[in-house]
């Protein structure tokens, strides 16, 4: 259940977390707050099984293939991506280190270090998850002022909280409770596959993103050609028994193999970024593919 709006002043107006219009968001400003999962206002933000029903695709480009299972309407995608999520928190983190053999904490380190070059002082972490991308965030002081992480999935910001992370919202990527142009970067990691309506989604980033801020986007890809039909057999058939047993949850892994099947490979995500309005947009693969870390400015 939500909470009601604080009713003890807006953030600061250099706070990320300041009223979108006129509605007063919870501040994160003190001590006492920092750290604690808050809830955004129902008015403010729609519940992430209505938000991609409500969001028309962006006028200015084509309408961009959602991932998972197809068959399903997006607000059912959504809700089910949600409960999953929910449901595998306690065992998320376990089962990408071993499903990565390690290879993870890598990938976060190289997004972290990208992140670093431009300097950010505010960097919002979309689809933070259990919070290992914030957390490599900070490691590596990617940013110089704050880095806010948030996630439609209360479950796993819980996970992300026992880890000392500051600055954790419950938000719909949809339909973001910031105020436009408020952050100088933004990063999301294994997530926009899960997005169902990503031209939305890139309309929505743009929006909070400062002038010349970038998005960072780390995703699981497809591989070099000969290695695909090999890595795809793994994760369909070997992947899910890793799964029933670390989180005692085999369908969710099921569904992973699906969704990067269905997601644009490295070169193909670069020109949906560009259609959805970032430019100068560059990637990097990683590992024979099997990851990709794609990057555009506003």
């Amino acid at each position: 259940m939500s909470r009601p709006p604080r009713t003890d002043g807006p953030a600061g107006p250099d706070h990320p977390l300041t009223a979108q219009e006129s509605h007063e968001q919870p501040r994160l400003s003190t001590p006492a707050e920092r750290g604690r999962i808050t809830d955004v206002p129902a008015e403010s933000v729609a519940p992430a099984a209505t938000t991609a029903a409500a969001t028309p695709p962006a006028p200015d480009g084509p309408a961009l293939a959602a991932v998972g299972e197809l068959a399903l309407a997006p607000q059912e995608r959504a809700a089910g991506i949600q409960a999953m999520f929910g449901r595998i928190a306690g065992g998320y983190d376990l089962m990408n280190h071993v499903m990565s053999g390690g290879l993870d904490f890598y990938w976060r380190r190289v997004l972290a270090q990208r992140v670093a070059e431009a300097s950010p002082a505010a960097v919002l972490d979309l689809a933070t998850g259990s919070g290992d991308s914030a957390l490599a965030l900070r490691t590596y002081k990617a940013y110089s002022k704050m880095c806010v992480g948030a996630d439609f999935c209360l479950p796993m910001l819980h996970v992300a909280q026992k880890k000392g992370l500051e600055h954790l919202c419950m938000a719909d990527g949809l339909r973001l409770p910031f105020r436009s142009a408020s952050f100088d970067a933004v990063t999301i990691s294994f997530g926009w596959r899960n997005i169902v309506d990503r031209t939305a989604g890139y309309r929505e980033l743009r929006r909070v993103l400062r002038p010349g801020g970038r998005l960072y986007i780390l995703e699981l890809s497809t591989p070099w050609d000969r290695l695909a039909p090999a890595y795809f057999w793994w994760l369909r058939n070997i992947m899910p028994l890793y799964s029933a047993l670390i989180t005692r949850e085999k369908d969710a892994y099921q569904y992973l193999a699906v969704s990067i099947q269905n997601f644009p490979k490295a070169p193909e995500l670069a020109r949906e970024m560009e259609a959805g309005g970032f430019r100068d947009v560059h990637f990097w693969q990683l590992n024979t593919g099997i990851v990709a870390l794609h990057r555009g400015s506003v």
